[in-house]
């Protein structure tokens, strides 16, 4: 609390990083229990660890095989921490499918 009574909180440290809406389709879906999240971060990688930390193990397994796009662009799980997220960008976590 005496944090808060000197006028600190977490939300304010974070004012400087972008905040990127984060949608998450099928298996992902399901590991994180919701459809989309607001997650802050200035790069790919940024946003992804934040979305494992607040997701779980569950979801950190399954994004290791997802496909991530950014701007309808994939991004390679090694340029992750290349790529810049922007608050308009949209970064979504694609489970691999199967098909028949």
């Amino acid at each position: 609390m005496w944090t808060r009574w000197r006028g600190w909180s977490p939300q304010l440290t974070r004012q400087a990083e972008e905040v990127a809406r984060v949608l998450l389709f099928a298996a992902a879906r399901e590991a994180a229990g919701r459809r989309h999240a607001e997650i802050c971060g200035d790069s790919v990688g940024e946003v992804m660890r934040a979305a494992c930390a607040r997701f779980g193990t569950d979801f950190e397994r399954l994004v290791r095989s997802c496909t991530i796009l950014v701007a309808d662009e994939a991004v390679p799980a090694d340029r992750w921490w290349d790529v810049a997220v922007g608050d308009a960008d949209e970064v979504a976590v694609l489970p691999p499918v199967s098909g028949g």
